[in-house]
């Protein structure tokens, strides 16, 4: 799993997409932060980060996917699936080597953002007036929701040889499972059971993680579906139908 993980981590780092990710990351995200009115913090009156913890995830619907699009779909065209498969690794050890190499790429991205808090840390008033718990509880809500888009962009590219239907399969699901099932549950036909569906949603547990209470009900749920999609992706490579 360690040697895959390196060859894919290495691999992003030699085709430049590690680069362009993270760069388009933070300039779209510090953008929405400190440029544009709209969203600006300095705008706002009061030093918060909620405009990077809820602009992110909607950023990440399309990167994250851009990432993990050639993951197994470009062994598949190459015609290198097979070789890979014959190593003495097991299915989890290649899933989860790509996987990982992924969310590394993720973790890289997000940690530039850091200077993001001590500069609202200064400008605070008093200074140091932030919400820290909020902050540490949203930004590891922010790592569970990129773990969550790897694993959905890992298992669309097992289902594919296309790596840009790869990219739109993954980004669809991404949005429908952080946005579609709050959108859903907002139909006035659920009566009792909007609550539920709304908790199916990556948004709900999402916005929990926000308030700074970590709750392992919320752990669970991101835990769960990322290995859902995984497993999945066991199974589709497990068939060897291509």
């Amino acid at each position: 799993m360690i040697h895959i993980l390196v060859k894919e981590f290495n691999s992003f780092l030699n085709s430049l997409i590690a680069y362009i990710v993270i760069g388009v990351f933070l300039t779209a995200v510090g953008l929405l932060m400190w440029v544009f009115p709209e969203t600006a913090v300095l705008n706002y009156g009061y030093a918060d980060m909620d405009t990077l913890f809820s602009l992110a995830p909607y950023v990440y619907i399309f990167l994250i996917p851009a990432i993990t699009m050639r993951s197994f779909s470009e062994e598949k065209r190459a015609g290198t699936m097979e070789l890979l498969l014959t190593r003495p690794l097991s299915d989890w050890d290649i899933i989860m080597g790509k996987y990982l190499a992924g969310f590394a790429l993720i973790i890289f991205s997000i940690l530039p953002t850091l200077v993001y808090y001590f500069s609202v840390w200064y400008l605070g008033d008093p200074q140091g007036n932030v919400d820290t718990s909020g902050v540490i509880g949203s930004y590891i809500g922010l790592l569970l929701l990129g773990g969550v888009f790897c694993s959905v962009g890992i298992f669309a590219s097992s289902i594919t040889h296309n790596q840009i239907v790869a990219f739109i399969i993954a980004a669809f699901l991404c949005f429908m499972l952080f946005t579609g099932f709050d959108s859903i549950a907002s139909i006035n036909l659920w009566f009792n059971a909007s609550l539920f569906i709304k908790q199916l949603g990556i948004l709900y547990h999402y916005e929990s993680m926000g308030k700074g209470l970590i709750d392992s009900r919320n752990l669970i749920y991101f835990f769960s579906v990322a290995f859902l999609f995984l497993s999945g992706t066991r199974l589709i490579i497990g068939s060897r139908s291509w």
